[in-house]
């Protein structure tokens, strides 16, 4: 077994391979530009060491691995249409950058380029990559849109808000980690174990990134501290304050989430004093222990060795213990 680190440069050296220059150059100029930005590559990282921990080499999995980064990056391109985003980290949007027309096309072929690299694989597991990729595809496309309709409901539930982030976030970690495990050609009892540990660790990261949002240190978070307050995004602190303040106080943070302003600053911080003061900022980090407790347990369900298990424990909780 590798380190992440070791994981991370095997597959950006695979990436700076795979996104060459290619004709039309107004096609694949934008595709390359988004793939060399950067960032944490949690995902393809997930489908090398899965490989990995069911005995396979990870570079077998470094198709899978490059699939689902450019799926993630796809669904980034399109998002940040959808959003009007001027900055994906830190540099101009593709749509920016270009055009939205561009920003559309070059994102189409993105979206059928990760579904090409199924191809380098046998029959039986380019089918099996293929139908997890077809049905992962589809709930990121669902979670997207719940994403949408929450923007305009004022009576988002904390359920329906957790099935959201599982769709927009969760599903592709879990997927990314079952990848690994399809190319490993291990039990299928041993695939859908993982992808739950994925799932699970997904609904929690995506929970602490909520956290994170509000609560994070400004110098090492990466993003705007309290961007959700800004947008005014009903997250599972803002529902779970809502469940807990009295009527006066719900209504004054209902009247604060309805609001666009010039300086935010004094927003922001009314704001986290309610998800401190109702227990919701408290709350949160429960869940997040929860889910995190909740992926480990399934840990005990995987045919593979007590070191293996361990790796898996210490990876997730690292990531479940980051301040960034």
């Amino acid at each position: 077994m590798q380190n992440i680190l070791s994981y991370q440069t095997a597959f950006t050296d695979y990436l700076k391979g795979y996104a060459s220059p290619k004709e039309p150059a107004n096609l694949y100029n934008p595709i390359h530009y988004i793939l060399q930005l950067g960032g944490k590559r949690l995902r393809p990282v997930l489908t090398l060491m899965t490989a990995e921990i069911f005995g396979s080499n990870h570079t077998k999995a470094l198709d899978a691995a490059l699939s689902i980064e450019v799926f993630h990056n796809f669904s980034l391109v399109h998002d940040d249409i959808m959003d009007d985003a001027p900055l994906r980290r830190g540099q101009q949007t593709v749509h920016e950058k270009w055009d939205i027309n561009t920003g559309i096309l070059s994102g189409d072929a993105m979206l059928i380029m990760a579904y090409q690299l199924f191809e380098n694989y046998n029959p039986q597991v380019f089918q099996s990559l293929a139908k997890l990729f077809s049905k992962t595809a589809l709930e990121v496309c669902e979670g997207q849109q719940y994403d949408v309709d929450f923007e305009t409901r004022d009576d988002v539930t904390i359920p329906e808000y957790l099935k959201m982030i599982e769709y927009k976030t969760a599903v592709l970690v879990g997927a990314a980690m079952k990848m690994g495990a399809i190319v490993a050609e291990t039990s299928e009892d041993n695939q859908n174990s993982i992808y739950q540990f994925g799932r699970l660790l997904g609904i929690a990261f995506q929970l602490q990134d909520d956290y994170l949002d509000a609560f994070g240190d400004p110098k090492t978070f990466g993003k705007q501290v309290g961007g959700d307050i800004i947008e005014n995004k009903k997250t599972y602190l803002y529902l779970k304050a809502l469940q807990a303040l009295d009527d006066s106080d719900k209504h004054r943070l209902e009247q604060l989430f309805s609001v666009n302003l010039e300086d935010n600053s004094d927003k922001i911080e009314t704001v986290k004093q309610y998800f401190v003061a109702s227990g919701s900022a408290e709350a949160t980090k429960e869940a997040i222990k929860e889910y995190t407790n909740k992926a480990f347990e399934v840990l005990d369900t995987l045919s593979i060795s007590e070191d293996k298990k361990q790796m898996l424990k210490i990876f997730g909780t690292n990531l479940m213990t980051r301040s960034v």
